[in-house]
């Protein structure tokens, strides 16, 4: 696809174009330089050419420090990728000795560049862009991020390797997302299905910061990979870069088909991990809980077994999610991750004949009807399914609002023992048995 990778050092306002480019807050920008450490993609279109856009941390090319060289390396890759550079410098301070490093190494790429000089807030101050025509890659471009000055033209320049699209294909990809705590795994086991370093991967938790998506080619199919920042308890969110990725956590969630809770076999279930599952079932996602790190457990043969009661046992209203015993460093059963994903995904699609539901739910609630309330005896006449992703069933009665939740739970768990609904959150509604004569 065409792709767009823009690059530069460290707080130029890289990620601040990368959000007007896709006309939302996508990437996380702050006055704090190396705020965005990996490669963020997103899709955007100008002029009626569609594209991909890769936001890169700031490039500083001589440094050793970890994050640093991991970064160079992140927007390697990026330049490698893309067809198209938009290289960022600051106009307010001039040419650096890392803008010129930085030129050099795009001229050595030999790809389209397109020299865009920020914090032109002012028409008055574009004379003093043309200072960057020296370093060597064309025309430059004054502009504003932040306020949107003058962004066409720049945006002229960046497209025109691209042929027009004729339209924009509507992304039917199974979207995994990888959650879970800091320091569970999630880019490793995201690096791991990949078969290379996608996401910046260190000791430190919390590296990684936005929700970032990959491909991964599963026997010839296009999986969406999201690898998200740790989510930790608001209040151990010390800074509003932390607080912002936890946001970003949030949204991968909500745009995912199947959210897969990655959990230190080591520590254990803890708190946090129930919220963030908690959190995966209130978006009505496809949930897969993953024992990382299974590797450095010592374990027997019912090892395994007993941690799924366990989890289970703590979480009774999700005892339905699968879990899965995984090592992203030996890649123990990790390929086992894509393949439950999709299953889970043929199911939140799946529909149910009404004729099926009936047949199997009502002879269940002949046998243990709901309980009488405030003298009102309950009665379900009828049960539909009305949606998909996730599925929604309709139980009609004659008293809808007095159904008890006891009662509720037991019709759900009669649903899940007649069908397969394995990792599969489900929603209910009870409507008046007039309102379906009605319909």
């Amino acid at each position: 696809m065409n792709t767009i990778a823009i690059v530069g050092r460290p707080n130029v306002g890289k990620s601040t174009l990368f959000n007007r480019i896709m006309g939302r807050d996508v990437a996380i920008h702050a006055a704090e330089p190396g705020v965005t450490r990996d490669r963020l993609y997103g899709k955007a279109d100008w002029s009626g050419r569609f594209f991909t856009v890769i936001d890169t941390g700031g490039i500083v090319p001589d440094s050793e420090e970890l994050f640093d060289v991991a970064i160079r390396e992140q927007a390697a890759m990026a330049i490698d990728e893309a067809q198209s550079i938009i290289f960022v410098c600051d106009g307010r301070t001039g040419i650096t000795a890392i803008d010129e490093e930085i030129a050099r190494l795009l001229l050595r790429s030999g790809k389209h560049v397109t020299m865009a000089v920020n914090k032109m807030d002012d028409p008055k101050h574009d004379m003093s862009a043309y200072e960057f025509a020296s370093l060597g890659l064309g025309e430059p471009f004054g502009f504003s991020a932040l306020s949107g000055r003058s962004i066409g033209e720049m945006l002229d320049s960046a497209i025109e390797p691209f042929p027009a699209n004729e339209e924009e294909i509507e992304d039917e990809r199974l979207k995994i997302a990888i959650v879970g705590r800091p320091n569970v795994g999630k880019s490793s086991l995201c690096n791991a299905l990949l078969g290379h370093e996608r996401t910046i991967v260190t000791p430190i938790a919390g590296t990684t910061r936005d929700a970032i998506d990959s491909i991964l080619k599963y026997y010839g199919e296009e999986i969406v990979l999201i690898d998200t920042a740790g989510l930790r308890r608001r209040s151990r969110i010390q800074e509003n870069v932390e607080m912002f990725s936890t946001f970003r956590t949030q949204r991968a969630i909500e745009r995912c088909d199947v959210a897969v809770v990655v959990v230190d076999a080591i520590q254990g279930l803890d708190m946090q991990d129930k919220r963030i599952i908690n959190d995966v079932v209130d978006a009505r996602k496809g949930i897969i809980i993953a024992i990382n790190k299974w590797d450095a457990v010592e374990k027997d043969h019912k090892t395994a077994e007993n941690l799924t009661k366990q989890i289970h046992s703590e979480m009774k209203t999700v005892d339905y999610a699968p879990t899965l015993f995984i090592s992203a460093l030996s890649k123990q059963r990790i390929t086992k991750v894509p393949e439950m994903a999709k299953d889970i995904q043929m199911r939140r699609k799946q529909r149910i004949p009404t004729g099926k539901l009936n047949d199997k739910l009502l002879e269940d609630i002949s046998r243990t009807p709901p309980p009488s309330v405030k003298g009102h005896d309950l009665r379900i006449n009828y049960i539909t399914q009305t949606g998909t992703e996730p599925p929604l069933f309709i139980f009609f009665s004659n008293f809808p609002e007095s159904i008890p939740e006891a009662y509720k739970r037991f019709l759900e768990n009669k649903l899940r023992e007649h069908l397969d609904l394995t990792g599969i959150p489900i929603s209910f509604l009870f409507r008046s048995k007039n309102k379906r004569e009605e319909d």
